[in-house]
């Protein structure tokens, strides 16, 4: 199977390339000029030089390919100009799909996000729960936009489609979110714990990896949707198992939410006026994520494509390995 993906020189991305080739499929990756290839090189991959927006690009790199897996998106919590989301993550998503119609692929997976979710009336939720009334973060806004045009395409000019919706992702080589505050931890830079009764959803890389490399593989599944992931951590026990796994011990200091609240106002307020990130990444979106937490049962993945979730805390020991080898020498 030849597969097109977007996003291959990312957290993600990179795994899900290893995953596909293991699996030995024939890869074309869509990469900016200045993408970091570093962990790629050496595997046989074909390069297309471009971007999202890019139109001749996608259309050769599409080329006589039977998949398209698009993982390309602008993940955080705060940016110094939040267009940003809008424009990778809707106008670029419309974009690679309406090529892949174009360019007569046989399927696209499409890799959104469980957070679009919101919060919704049942909790664990799952792929056929309704969507909350808000969510919380412009990323999600904006990855929730993204999924309706996919699903769109899909309704109305027949993009053969399948959703993949990954729960907060751990594992090593992760310098977002959950990534940061593991660092945070080893390098002994959090002055105080907190949200620590917050419930979220994680799971393994390698497992979203697998999701999409057995999402590109199945038959007769366009239109399925699929959330990956099962175990939920509250973050307290989150860093707790980060410190066991470290032998690096946590503040002994646990802020209330009001105070979490106040912190992130200040530091967001002043990570606007200074254009650079807010202190140990406690953005107003971020907090707002994991003040109100999710819970998502991906069991649907296990029955229908065969996925076996990894124990978090096996993902937790590789992450706590990798940012102590990369971090703290």
């Amino acid at each position: 199977m030849k597969v097109f993906i977007t996003g291959g020189t990312g957290f993600i991305g990179g795994y899900a390339v290893r995953c596909l080739r293991e699996a030995e499929h024939e890869l074309v990756c869509l990469a900016r000029p200045t993408s970091h290839r570093e962990g790629l090189v050496g595997m046989d991959i074909e390069w297309v030089v471009g971007d999202v927006f890019d139109r001749g690009a996608l259309l050769q790199g599409m080329r006589g390919c039977d998949r398209v897996v698009h993982l390309a998106n602008v993940y955080s919590f705060w940016e110094p100009d939040p267009r940003v989301y809008w424009r990778v993550n809707v106008e670029g998503t419309r974009s690679v799909l309406r090529c892949a119609l174009e360019a007569g692929v046989k399927k696209v997976v499409y890799a959104s996000t469980a957070v679009i979710w919101g919060t919704p009336p049942v909790s664990p939720y799952t792929e056929e729960s309704p969507f909350g009334p808000e969510v919380y973060s412009e990323y999600a806004r904006s990855k929730r936009e993204g999924d309706r045009i996919a699903w769109e395409l899909a309704r109305e000019e027949g993009l053969a489609l399948v959703g993949l919706y990954p729960a907060a992702v751990i594992g090593a080589g992760d310098l977002k979110s959950s990534g940061q505050m593991t660092v945070d931890i080893l390098k002994r830079r959090l002055p105080a714990t907190g949200l620590r009764d917050s419930r979220i959803t994680f799971v393994h890389v390698k497992d979203v990896a697998r999701a999409v490399t057995l999402a590109a593989e199945k038959e007769d599944n366009a239109g399925a949707r699929y959330l990956i992931g099962r175990e939920s951590l509250a973050l307290g026990e989150y860093m707790e198992i980060v410190s066991e796994l470290s032998g690096v011990r946590l503040p002994r200091i646990a802020l209330p939410n009001w105070a979490v609240w106040a912190i992130s106002h200040a530091v967001t307020a002043w990570g606007d006026l200074t254009r650079t990130q807010p202190l140990w990444g406690m953005s107003l979106d971020q907090t707002r994520t994991f003040i109100n937490g999710f819970q998502c049962d991906g069991s649907k993945a296990g029955r229908e494509l065969g996925l076996v979730y990894t124990p978090l805390r096996q993902a937790l020991e590789e992450q706590v390995a990798w940012a102590r080898g990369k971090f703290c020498p």
